[in-house]
């Protein structure tokens, strides 16, 4: 079976973490800080939070924007759950806007009909490394005193218009999970140009807890510590962040690898009257974490069924949010995206990931072909 993604782990991703199950440190030890720097200086951001996972990096990016009862969030509907589930943690209510038909990404337009004098933020998600218009997002967030978090789980490395995903808005999280742009098995981070949300995320992933004096209300000596906010456990530890340093050193040669997969799968559907290929908005460069198609004039499943039948591991990303039964169950179940419930019908993802060999993905254009196109 040819998966959809698959990290890529090479010997000297495996020596820095056995140096590292061999020093002092194996929470959190000098490779955090060396893992945060890495990233912020890649995005061009002012301070990075290397944290648990993309969904506690959501949290926290939520927590520190002051979410909380009565405020809405809007966002999209087709990602993970996480991207919502962040906002329901917060105590706060998910608002779903629908997304553009060609890029898959939130409609700026759609956004600006679901803002209520209770939206507190936004949160775009960059589907499948395809950045989404942030000039328009930016736009609406100023008119309307809003926060932009970014879900960059899919786009580390992805550039909008000259400029970094991870240096324009308030916050901007990604994910370290093994099929994205680079691994560290779990893992996440935040990214900010914001010192005072930067000093509430740094509090918030280690139990409110701080050591730091100017933050304190009394000083008792080198060993005292205090708790001034409720925060959780969502450390990450110096085996991951070591992991995490050998890999941004190989994310744009991975990135470059998704793009000249991408190029042949484009060229080789380009004529294919059931399979519709992505879209890139102009301006943009996607780091292509994931290839999806829509597959036209034919029933999904069965394509889908097909394929795996064949020994291609396609998925679908993703299952509009509200669908699914919790959200159903909670006060969703009214809740319609036209567009986004009409996309979900069609779209499947294809086998995308750095040692995907050109002759796996012929199998995959070949298969691909021979199920939706016969």
């Amino acid at each position: 079976m040819i998966p959809y993604g698959r990290q890529t782990i090479e010997e000297d991703d495996i020596q820095i973490v056995v140096d590292v199950l061999r020093s002092d440190y194996l929470t959190t030890g000098p490779k955090v800080a060396e893992f945060e720097k890495l990233v912020a200086d890649y995005v061009g951001a002012k301070y990075a939070v290397a944290i648990s996972n993309d969904t506690a990096a959501l949290h926290a990016a939520c927590h520190a924007a002051g979410i909380g009862p009565g405020d809405e969030v809007i966002t999209t509907p087709i990602t993970f759950a996480a991207s919502s589930n962040c906002v329901l943690y917060c105590g706060g209510t998910p608002v779903f806007a629908d997304v553009d038909p060609k890029t898959y990404n939130i409609d700026p337009e759609d956004i600006k009909r679901k803002i209520t004098d209770k939206t507190k933020a936004i949160i775009p998600v960059h589907l499948a490394g395809q950045p989404c218009d942030m000039d328009a997002i930016h736009a609406i967030a100023k008119e309307h005193h809003l926060v932009v978090i970014e879900d960059a789980a899919h786009a580390l490395g992805s550039e909008y218009k000259g400029k970094m995903i991870g240096s324009m808005s308030d916050m901007t999280t990604f994910s370290f999970h093994p099929v994205k742009p680079i691994t560290t098995g779990e893992g996440g981070m935040i990214v900010t140009n914001d010192k005072t949300l930067y000093k509430k995320l740094v509090l918030f992933r280690s139990h409110g807890i701080t050591r730091d004096e100017s933050q304190m209300t009394r000083n008792e000596g080198s060993w005292f510590y205090q708790q001034i906010d409720l925060g959780y456990n969502y450390r990450m530890t110096d085996i991951q962040c070591a992991l995490g340093c050998t890999q941004m050193k190989k994310l744009d040669r991975f990135i470059a690898r998704r793009r000249e997969i991408v190029e042949r799968y484009n060229e080789a559907f380009a004529d294919c009257e059931n399979i519709v290929t992505p879209y890139q908005l102009p301006d943009t460069k996607s780091g292509w974490h994931l290839y999806i198609i829509q597959v036209k004039n034919k029933d999904r499943k069965e394509v889908f069924d097909a394929l795996r039948e064949e020994g291609i591991g396609v998925n679908v990303h993703y299952i509009p949010v509200y669908y699914h039964p919790y959200y159903q169950e909670h006060g969703f179940k009214d809740v319609h995206c036209p567009v986004a419930e009409e996309l979900y019908t069609h779209i499947i993802s294809l086998p995308i990931f750095p040692k995907l060999t050109d002759e796996q993905q012929d199998e995959v254009i070949e298969k691909v072909k021979k199920v939706a196109e016969n």
